[in-house]
């Protein structure tokens, strides 16, 4: 014990490797989500459960952990690298694309419910700052919960999902702005306006550089670095090197002031635009999911339940009137944006909880004496449940938000007829054997399509089968404007004839310039076609079919996978180069 009491919080972290290595297999099996686990074994565990006995029964103290201060801190990297992982899914030009979201949903969320919660905690008599410092943070949901509850029901790509990222995106952004604010708010009184203006400034000015500098310098480093890494063929070197780039990114960020899951979220983005960007994501999800668990554990650590006791009543209520105010105006803007009710219902319920940014914010007006001892204690107390109340509302919610979908989505021939009114999907047109195994690929991670097939015979059989498809010539704009096809996130196509798939991707492409068309071609001259007629992607089948069995030939006789990858794109590019 000597030797370990020399290591900071080593026992804390050995009793976290074994709930973790207890909880994810049970959790599992019950086909209950991790989270709940990680957050029932920390209040199970944590200084307010079973310590609370450890004076008694001493054997307790082994097990337990009393001090939840430097758990918290080495917890904060779980948020990191999951804001790291989050960037990977994503690229600068997808974010871009999703500006209409992010910019109008998630700010206009941020801001109405921010008002919201700080005039009805000046109702209850509040005082002006600590009412601006408890509507600000508590008008932010959990990244770390709802994304990880995405992520696992594989529901990131669906509508849901999707709107659901773009406000807490949002919400992210908004950290910067509210932890300076709250500094504003404690040297209100002490520092002059002049120097206040030159103080935000200054401030304004640094956070741009970095978020700037980050961005140029990354692109340019980050490539040579990661071949480098790559050609040693040493795992240990990559994975210190993804470690060297987050922590970097991450500690860049936050000197300047900014959020350090800032940093790391930026260090995604730009590790998403490269070739590494998959075996990134494989050696790194391991440790985002053991130092996630560990936030959700001192979040569970974190619940007093003797202080609830004492405030049952109240407590209760504050969470569910935090639920109900932020879910009915994220269900109204929700709808305003376009989204379907059954999505707005299940957003709603979804980010209805407080986040994690709240003990930050809660604990520096509290520190800056913004915030009563009393009041902070007490609104950490209801973030912390409505976050623990999150797995299982989050299940109910998709429940609700399924039966609303298929009572309004559903026609009596128990197919989907909404096609018309969808939003976010995929359009397939030809429902072929490519057809279905893009369709199959789709149902997998829950993200909604329609097809259009011209085959009587195979409509009605998948019709039957309850899946949604149509029948109709492709080529025309008015039957894909009745799918939805202007509001859809692409058009895939799939059709045997290249002249019939000529004519659909040039109709398509002048229809809707914004709807990325993804085709399938005969051979790299048909391709060539298809890309001037305006397809952002094509496939040459046969020759992909040859590069495919090449790739299994080369994997067998012993080349690394990053070699074989990189022989299947020089030999794409060759061949586009020969069809040009």
């Amino acid at each position: 014990m000597e030797h370990s009491e020399t290591i900071p919080y080593f026992r804390e972290l050995i009793v976290f490797l074994v709930a973790a290595g207890i909880v994810v297999p049970v959790f599992h099996r019950l086909r209950l989500s991790p989270v709940l686990g990680f957050l029932a074994v920390g209040l199970l565990i944590g200084p307010y459960g079973l310590a609370l006995f450890a004076d008694r029964l001493p054997w307790l103290g082994y097990v337990t952990i009393g001090d939840i201060a430097g758990v918290r801190l080495i917890a904060e990297f779980g948020i990191i690298f999951l804001l790291f992982m989050i960037g990977l899914e994503l690229s600068l030009d997808r974010l871009w694309q999703m500006k209409r979201l992010v910019l109008g949903l998630g700010l206009a969320q941020v801001l109405i419910a921010a008002a919201a919660i700080g005039g009805i905690a000046m109702a209850f008599g509040n005082s002006g700052p600590a009412a601006i410092i408890l509507g600000s943070c508590l008008a932010l949901s959990s990244t770390a919960i709802v994304m990880q509850l995405l992520i696992e029901s594989r529901r990131g790509g669906t509508p849901v999902g999707r709107a659901s990222f773009a406000i807490l995106l949002m919400q992210d952004l908004a950290v910067v702005p509210i932890l300076f604010m709250v500094g504003f708010l404690a040297t209100a009184g002490s520092v002059s306006g002049e120097n206040m203006m030159l103080q935000v400034g200054e401030t304004l000015v640094i956070a741009i550089a970095a978020i700037v500098g980050i961005i140029v310098i990354g692109r340019r480093l980050l490539g040579p670095l990661f071949r480098l890494a790559g050609g040693a063929k040493s795992p240990e070197m990559f994975m210190a090197l993804i470690l060297l780039v987050v922590i970097a990114m991450a500690a860049a960020t936050g000197i300047a002031g900014l959020s350090m899951a800032l940093g790391a979220f930026l260090a995604g983005l730009l590790l998403a635009e490269s070739e590494y960007r998959h075996a990134v994501e494989v050696s790194i999800e391991p440790f985002k999911g053991l130092l996630l668990g560990l936030f959700f554990l001192s979040v569970g650590m974190g619940i007093d339940l003797r202080v609830a006791a004492d405030h049952a009543l109240w407590i209760l209520l504050s969470v569910i009137g935090l639920f109900v105010i932020k879910g009915v105006i994220i269900a109204a803007l929700a709808l305003l944006f376009g989204q379907s009710r059954s999505t707005a219902l299940e957003m709603a319920l979804l980010l209805g909880q407080g986040g994690e940014f709240a003990f930050v914010v809660v604990g520096l007006g509290e520190r800056y004496r913004l915030l009563p001892t009393e009041t902070a204690q007490f609104m950490l107390l209801v973030v912390s449940l409505s976050m623990l109340a999150t797995p299982f509302i989050a299940q109910a919610a998709r429940r609700v938000a399924q039966t609303m979908s298929d009572r309004t989505a559903y026609s009596a021939h128990g197919v989907k007829d909404d096609a018309e009114h969808q939003e976010g999907h995929v359009v397939i047109c030809g429902y072929g054997r490519v057809g279905r195994m893009i369709a199959s690929l789709l149902d997998a991670e829950q993200i909604p399509w329609v097809a259009l097939d011209a085959h009587a015979e195979t409509v009605t059989t998948e019709r039957r089968a309850g899946r949604p498809v149509h029948y109709g010539d492709a080529s025309r704009v008015e039957l894909l404007e009745k799918l939805s096809a202007s509001h859809a996130q692409a058009l895939v196509v799939t059709l045997d004839d290249p002249a019939a798939a000529g004519h659909l991707v040039a109709t398509a492409h002048r229809a809707w310039p914004h709807l990325p068309v993804f085709a399938r071609a005969r051979d790299h001259g048909h391709a060539e076609h298809l890309r001037k007629l305006g397809a952002a992607q094509v496939i040459a089948e046969a020759a992909e079919a040859s590069l495919q069995l090449g790739a299994l030939a080369l994997a067998q006789v012993g080349l690394p996978e990053d070699a074989v990858r990189q022989r299947l794109e020089r030999a794409r590019s060759i061949g586009q180069e020969t069809a040009e």
